[in-house]
This record gives structure tokens, sequence and C-alpha cells, in this order.
């Protein structure tokens, strides 16, 4: 089966070289040129993944038409302020029929849309599935085990992509819950971000543990009041991945939280780093106010981050709120 990448950061290059050792004859699409000569030339991603090789048959274009080409699936892998802007330009080069797959983790800031909403307005009739888990791109790309789910509200094309994508050093799990997997994985770096403020305000463990727990408990009540299934939340989607994004070193989201927290502005902390949990703040608020949930954490880092609130301030605040039943 032929397979196209739509986004050539870290993540999408760590998707299509494990999609190149699988056999799937893959194409990604790059749009510096400068990436496309260094995938094709020395087979390496090196401004996004400098130091790992990658496949010899992967290969690079920074040209849409010529990377969907053919594609029976196209897996989306952008950051999701560019998103709608490429399924549109992606639009009249996708095969009829293509499984489009979106392994963004984040919400359209105006609009409020999950990809996978973004993806059903700008390529409309083509089946549509999500990707989401605990996986570090560097990780993928050195082919460790790790394990993913792909949701899609028709549970054939979740299982399709299940098969194609599964492999000896990549399990995939199947799901319907589109609503619990996008929502999981874009509000995890929400919580990743206050995760990163407590290390870089030198508190310990017991304080990480408690936020992400208190972090599971604020998605959860988002994800269900939007739909979503709580078991979804106990799995790879939610409890996975928030662990991973809160606790490993890998981090982007995590990483600019410990900046924010030994006192460097935003700027200075997100300097070269796509932080999706960024943006996402903005949205996850908004859809918690939209839908009168209590979103605690959240609240307190749109504070930190776009009110100028100081970082411990916002810290002791969660810790003083009043006392309640678990």
């Amino acid at each position: 089966m032929r397979i196209s990448v739509v986004g050539g950061g870290a993540w999408g290059t760590a998707l299509a070289a494990h999609c190149a050792r699988a056999g799937l004859g893959v194409r990604l699409w790059v749009r510096e040129p400068e990436v496309v000569a260094s995938v094709n030339g020395v087979h390496e991603n090196s401004l996004y993944l400098p130091g790992v090789p990658l496949p010899e048959d992967l290969r690079a274009s920074s040209r849409l038409d010529e990377a969907l080409a053919g594609a029976g699936t196209a897996l989306f892998v952008v950051p999701s302020e560019f998103a709608r802007a490429i399924y549109r330009e992606a639009r009249p080069h996708l095969r009829g029929g293509a499984t489009v797959v979106s392994a963004t983790k984040g919400i359209e800031t105006d609009s409020l849309r999950r990809m996978s909403e973004v993806a059903a307005e700008e390529v409309p009739g083509h089946p549509l599935a999500v990707l989401s888990g605990p996986s570090f791109a560097l990780e993928v790309a050195r082919a460790l085990p790790t394990a993913v789910v792909v949701a899609a509200t028709d549970l054939a094309v979740a299982e399709s992509v299940q098969l194609s994508l599964s492999t000896a050093t990549f399990r995939v799990y199947s799901s319907e819950d589109v609503v619990g997997v996008e929502l999981a994985g874009a509000v995890k770096n929400v919580i990743a971000i206050a995760a990163g403020i407590v290390d870089g305000l030198g508190y310990g463990h017991n304080t990480v543990a408690a936020l992400i727990t208190r972090g599971l408990a604020e998605i959860t009540r988002l994800a269900v009041g939007l739909g979503a299934r709580p078991e979804t939340l106990a799995g790879l989607a939610g409890i996975g991945d928030l662990v991973l994004t809160c606790t490993g070193a890998l981090s982007r989201n995590r990483r600019v939280g410990q900046g924010l927290g030994r006192g460097l502005s935003l700027a200075e902390a997100s300097a070269g780093v796509v932080a999706e949990g960024v943006r996402s703040t903005l949205a996850t608020c908004a859809l918690a106010e939209r839908a009168g949930i209590e979103m605690p954490i959240a609240r307190q880092m749109k504070a930190v981050l776009y009110e100028g609130k100081p970082s411990r301030e916002a810290l002791d605040e969660l810790m003083l709120r009043s006392l309640k039943r678990e």
C-alpha cells in the first residue's frame, strides 16, 4: 500500500521512517527545501531529527501533488495552526477514497474544532481517523517499542489503519472514540506545561504526581462532557500520553514549562520549540467555559501564558484551592 505523510517535522519524519521500515512505499511532504535535500541526499532530517539515520528508500518532496499521488492513506502531521490551510491545499491531490489520518495533537484556536473536524470540513468524502498516544518522535524514529491508538467513528476504518501501521515495534490499538482520543492528545499538552513549571520551580515528585492526577481529572471532565468515553482516558491516549508528556525529558511542552518556571519569558522558553500546548491552552479554556466545566490547571496556565501571571503564584494558588472530596 502506498502511503503519504504530510509534514516533515520530527513527528512526521518519525512516522514516515516507521512506514518505510514497514514496507509501505512512503512519500514524505516537507515544506522546507533544505529538509527535502537532507532526507533524499544523506537520509537524515538534519533540521528536526539531526543524527537519526532514515531508511534509504524514504523519499521527500516539497510538492503536495507529488507526495500525495496514488496514496491510499495520507497521514497529516502538521501543527494545528496550519492544518486547515494544508488540508485545503491537499484536497485536489488526494486520491478518491483515500483514508485521511490526523496525527496532530491540537485544537483550532478560532473555531475550537478538533483536527478531525477540520479535516472533515476541508477534505469531505474521505474516510477519517486520528492517531495519538504516548509516542516521542525520536524513539519512534529509532524503532524503539511504542504503542499508540488509532480512532475512527467507523471502526472498520480504524482497524484498516491499525493493520497497515502495526509492526513488532509499533503496536496500534483501535478505537471508535474519536472525541476522547483527540481531546486527550490536545489537552495533555496544557498539563505538561504545568508539569514543566513544577520542575522549573524546583518542586518535587510529590507535586508532579498530584498535578498529573488532577490534570487527568480535568481532561476527563472535559472529554466526557463533550461526548468521550471515560475508559478512553484511562488508556494509552489518556493517562499513557499524559504521563509521558509530563515526565519525559523529550517533551517539548514540558521543556517550555521548565523555562517558565525558571523565570524565562514565554518567547525565551519557547524559542525554536513547537509546543502545541501553548496554543491549545486558549482553546481548552474556551471549550471548558462553553461547556461549563471546571479546569483550574488549564485556567492557571492561560493566566501564566497570556496574562503575565508569575508561575509560582499560579502553582501556589492551585495548591491552596478550597478543600473538597476527591
